[in-house]
């Protein structure tokens, strides 16, 4: 019996892989000196740019 790792949907893995990357982008921006208020700005902006790519180019192509 094999078992295999539950199916999730890619827009999901593309939500946590934004949500992880955006907060460790928004965390580096406020320990180097940014302002919160500009960090959270450059955070998001980052956080939407990773979900589109890796929306868009994260998964892998089926074999056939």
């Amino acid at each position: 019996m094999h078992l295999r790792p539950p199916s999730i949907d890619h827009g999901v893995v593309s939500a946590v892989w934004a949500v992880g990357l955006g907060l460790f982008i928004l965390l580096g921006l406020v320990a180097v000196g940014l302002s919160l208020a500009t960090a959270v700005i450059f955070a998001a902006v980052a956080a939407g740019a990773i979900f589109l790519f890796v929306r868009l180019r994260g998964e892998d192509d089926l074999r056939a």
